[in-house]
Order: C-alpha cells, then sequence, then structure tokens
C-alpha cells in the first residue's frame, strides 16, 4: 500500500462555510453550485482488463411459492392504523432490516431480516421468487447488481452470498469480518464491502478475485462508489474519509483531525457528476467535500453542537446523529441548485413526528421521502417544507425503504416482520 497523504489548502479553495442550524429541526439549505462539465470516465471493467460484461438475460418467471396480500396475523405493534399498502410481504419471522429494488426493471425488491433470512420478491403481487439461504446471521445488507442479473446479500457475521436471479442459484459466496456495508459496482459485476476490521473489500463476481484497502485500525462504516467507477469514498468509526483509486489501491485523498469528524461516519452520498461528497457523523455534523481536491467545502452543524467541546470516550452527545442525507439537483433559473438536506434531531414541524431513519429524493424534483420511527412514510416539498402526503400501514418502526426510478413506487421494511408496497400518488403528476 502507498502512504496516505493529508489533503491541504489550495489557494484556490473557497473559504469553508459553516451553516447553523437548529437540532430538532429539518433544515434543507440551497446551495448555488457551478456544476461545471463533468470529467470523462470510463468503465472500471475497461481498467480492470478481466472483468467480462456480458449480455443481460431476460428474467424468468417466479415460481409458485406462496405469497399473501394482507398483513399477517400475530404481531402486534404500538401503532395500529390504516393500511395504504398495496402489497405485504409477510414471510420474514423477526425484524427486515433491509430492502433493495432491482435497478433495471424495478419489478423485484430483495429483503433481508434479523431471522437470518433474505427473500427475492415480486413487487406486483408479494409472489416469492426464491430464497437466499445459508445464512446463519441478521442479514442487514442486499442489493441487486447495475443490470439486475444477481443479487447479494450480506449477513453480521460478514457472510456474502450472490445469486443469479435467472436461476436462482447461489454463484458465488465469501466469509469477510463482521459487515459493516456492502454496495455493488454502478457498471461491472463488483461487489464492495466495508467490515470492522477497516478492510474495505472488492471482488469480482462470480470469479471472486479480490482487492483489499486497508484502513486505519477501526470499522470501515460506511461506504460509496463514486458515478465514475474508478473511485470510492469510506468513512471510519475514528472520523477519517478516504477516497480510494480502485484500480492502483491507494488513497487518493484522506481527511483526518479538524478535516475529518469528531465521531464515527455514519453515511456518505455523492452527487450525480461524482464531483461532490456528503459526509454525516455521529458528532451531528455534516461536511461537503470536493472529490477532484479532497477539501472540505462547507460544514453544516446545529446550534446546539456546535458550542459543545469534543466528546471523551462513553460520553453521549445531547444531539442525534446524522442518520442520512443526500443530494438532489434541480434545474431552476439560470443556475444549477444543489439541495442539500441534513437530518440531525429529525423533528419536523409537523405535529408527532418521530425520528427520521433515511431519506431519499424523488429524481428531477425538490420532492424528499423520509421514513420515520413513527411507522409512516412522508413526502415533503424540499422549497416549502410542507407536507405533501403520508403513507401509513406498519405496526412498528420503518427500518428502511427503497424508491422506484418513476417514484410510483415506496417499499418499506419494518420491526414488525414486514415489507410493504404503497403507490404513490401525487396530485401535482
Amino acid at each position: 500500500m502507498e502512504s496516505e497523504s493529508e489533503s491541504g489548502a489550495a489557494a484556490d479553495t473557497p473559504p469553508l462555510e459553516t451553516l447553523s442550524f437548529h437540532g430538532d429541526e429539518e433544515i434543507i439549505e440551497v446551495v448555488e453550485l457551478d456544476p461545471g462539465p463533468p470529467d470523462p470516465a470510463d468503465d472500471l471493467a475497461q481498467e480492470m482488463e478481466d472483468v467480462d460484461f456480458e449480455e443481460e438475460e431476460e428474467e424468468e418467471e417466479g415460481n409458485e411459492e406462496g405469497w399473501v396480500l394482507e398483513p399477517q396475523e400475530g404481531v402486534v405493534g404500538s401503532m395500529e392504523g390504516p393500511d395504504d399498502s398495496e402489497v405485504t410481504f409477510p414471510l420474514h419471522s423477526a425484524s427486515v432490516f433491509c430492502v433493495s429494488l432491482d435497478p433495471k426493471t424495478n419489478t423485484l425488491a430483495v429483503t433481508g431480516g434479523e431471522d437470518d433470512k433474505a427473500f427475492v420478491w415480486r413487487l406486483s403481487d408479494g409472489e416469492l421468487l426464491f430464497e437466499c439461504a445459508g445464512h446463519k446471521d441478521s442479514v442487514t445488507c442486499a442489493g441487486f447488481s447495475h443490470d439486475s442479473t444477481l443479487v447479494a446479500t450480506g449477513d453480521m457475521s460478514g457472510l456474502l452470498k450472490v445469486w443469479q436471479v435467472d436461476t436462482k442459484e447461489e454463484v458465488w459466496s465469501f466469509e469477510a469480518g463482521d459487515l459493516e456495508w456492502m454496495e455493488w459496482h454502478p457498471r461491472a459485476p463488483v461487489l464492495l464491502a466495508g467490515t470492522a476490521d477497516g478492510n474495505t473489500w472488492m471482488w469480482k463476481v462470480p470469479n471472486g478475485d479480490c482487492k483489499t484497502f486497508q484502513g486505519p485500525n477501526c470499522p470501515a462504516t460506511c461506504g460509496r462508489v463514486l458515478p465514475d467507477g474508478k473511485r470510492a469514498v469510506v468513512g471510519y468509526e475514528d472520523g477519517t474519509i478516504r477516497i480510494w483509486d480502485l484500480k492502483q489501491g491507494n488513497p487518493i485523498h484522506v481527511l483526518k483531525g479538524t478535516e475529518g469528524h469528531q465521531g464515527p461516519l455514519t453515511c456518505v452520498a455523492t452527487n450525480q457528476d461524482g464531483s461532490l461528497i456528503l459526509t454525516g457523523s455521529v458528532d451531528c455534523q455534516a461536511k461537503l467535500v470536493s472529490a477532484t481536491t479532497g477539501k472540505v467545502v462547507g460544514v453544516f452543524r446545529p446550534e446546539t453542537v456546535a458550542s459543545q467541546p469534543n466528546l471523551g470516550e462513553g460520553e453521549e452527545s445531547e444531539s442525534n446523529s446524522v442518520e442520512s442525507l443526500g443530494f438532489c439537483s434541480v434545474v431552476g433559473g439560470r443556475c444549477l441548485s444543489t439541495l442539500l438536506t441534513l437530518t440531525s434531531t429529525l423533528h419536523l414541524s409537523h405535529p408527532g413526528q418521530s425520528g427520521i431513519v433515511q431519506l431519499l429524493w424523488e429524481a428531477g424534483t425538490a420532492v424528499v421521502y423520509t421514513c420515520s420511527l413513527d411507522g409512516i412514510v412522508r413526502l415533503w416539498d424540499a422549497r416549502t417544507g410542507r407536507l405533501l402526503t403520508d403513507y401509513r400501514g406498519h405496526t412498528a418502526e420503518i427500518l428502511d425503504f427503497a424508491l422506484s426510478k418513476d417514484a410510483s413506487l415506496v417499499v418499506t421494511t419494518s420491526g414488525d416482520h414486514k415489507a410493504k408496497v404503497f403507490c404513490v400518488q401525487r396530485p401535482d403528476r
């Protein structure tokens, strides 16, 4: 491994901007940015000569195993009420931790849960296609490859498995350390994962060729492949951020100390062209980083945390951590506005709102979707903060959710042992 180099200040770097906001609100800042022309990018497959792209095979129809559209009896939560969902998938027997939709057609979902099980099923009617069997710990990560031909599942113990969707056969497995996160490469059959020993792993599937990126001696808590497919940003428990060159295997930029976070990272996101990275942490800050220079160009923090001293070991902040964040690019006027949503203490002005678990942007709009501990999905106009609509049906907290490309479907997973499909209807479209 090449030695890591810290990112220094550059003369042409704009001054660091610190934005303050109230700790008990979700704040949406509109930051005017010059998008500039995106850098041309080649596929990782062109750089890694032995990655073989194959023509996508059509998905076969699923088997005839049982499915049900109505909620299963016997699981009672604290949030009884109307059920706005169109389909309920009931085959999990414990909390359902994760969900992902197949990116090509958005007709299939994969869910994983505390019952050590993962299932691939059809959104239209909840029909089970196949079970991703063999896990012996809670399945916390699941996702489809870029072309929807493969699906990967990972459990807390670090066992990862990959299945061919059309044949329903397992084609690859690997036991890494305790799993923190997992993500497919956006252009190639390449799987990445971060583990508690600080390593980030990258495998070509199904042949299993492996490369590791060694971080500090602490968990690699979150990560994301940049849109160019050549780089990945990884956040660590010690607050450091590394931008990795996936071909060379060395860190291009390392942010630590005052440039990094003062607590473990929880989430990371990139804008559409990969020029900007947004990171969130338990220090209740979000940092906006240039992916090109590695410089921090903005810091977002609540007023309640800005004056607090650094936390010692075992101490907890009075404010909640940043749990989810994201970009949305909307063309307006003569410039491109990038809307940044930072979820902090996560209490909106809406009465009775509970803590937000995750947020997602609707592509090409200023509408942001949130799922919450009260079991409700809400749609917000980010420009005004106005609640557009909400969807109910879960009897426990929502733990994860996914949005279809056309924003017509929201798929949720919950502590009530269910996954649900909601049809989104908006009068403004």
